[in-house]
């Protein structure tokens, strides 16, 4: 598994998975941030620009995830956190290890499976996926996700590197993904957002998250986006 790391080894360890499309450059600031106190890891998720393998479905990122830190870090952490589809990696991880992390944050993440939404993937970026190395339309996208616009340069080189089958494949995992019976024996302390203008399914997903995780609290951001976005 390839990923960047921020500060020194010896220090508390704190994992953070980046959303579909996205990588290390996304959470570039926070690491940043947080490396004077913390040792951070961010994954490139399987299917992104420099990741070592092809996107397979979510179950088998998070077992990835979950071999590095018994590897590297003898079996637990301090904390997870994940964006959209890192959020859904990091609960299939709470689902398969619940005690893996003493504290985790889980944001933006879909966990209502849409079957339409599934059809309509590989059409639908079948027939545009040549559009996105040309930056107007890059842009477009890239307006859409309200990510702070000096991004953009890091936004447009790793769509650009993303192979089609692999953005297919984790859209599409994306759109089918379920919480799983088995997170209700996770023992990490779970901070569950949402933004206040996301869709009602996101904002549903949220509430379920939060229902099935005993020991999680949930908090709306106000004139939030997905993934943290304001206008």
């Amino acid at each position: 598994m390839n990923y960047k790391g921020y500060g020194k080894e010896n220090r508390d360890v704190i994992i953070l998975l980046h959303g579909g499309g996205l990588s290390c450059w996304n959470y570039r600031e926070e690491a940043e941030t947080l490396q004077n106190k913390f040792h951070v890891i961010i994954p490139i998720l399987d299917g992104h620009t420099g990741s070592d393998n092809g996107f397979t479905t979510i179950e088998d990122n998070a077992k990835e995830i979950i071999s590095f830190i018994d590897e590297k870090f003898k079996g637990s952490v301090l904390l997870i956190g994940g964006l959209s589809l890192g959020g859904q990696i990091l609960l299939e991880i709470l689902s398969q290890r619940g005690n893996i992390c003493e504290y985790a944050i889980v944001e933006s993440t879909l966990v209502i499976p849409s079957k339409l939404t599934y059809a309509m993937i590989k059409p639908v970026f079948g027939s545009c996926y040549g559009l996105i190395r040309h930056k107007w339309f890059s842009k477009l996208q890239f307006k859409s996700l309200k990510i702070k616009q000096e991004l953009f340069d890091d936004y447009y080189k790793e769509t650009c590197g993303i192979a089609k089958q692999n953005m297919i494949a984790f859209l599409q995992a994306n759109s089918l993904y379920s919480i799983k019976e088995s997170i209700e024996t996770c023992t990490a302390k779970v901070k569950v957002f949402v933004g206040e203008r996301e869709n009602a399914a996101m904002k549903k997903s949220a509430q379920i998250i939060n229902e099935k995780l005993k020991n999680s609290s949930l908090r709306v951001m106000r004139k939030m986006y997905h993934g943290g976005g304001i206008s």
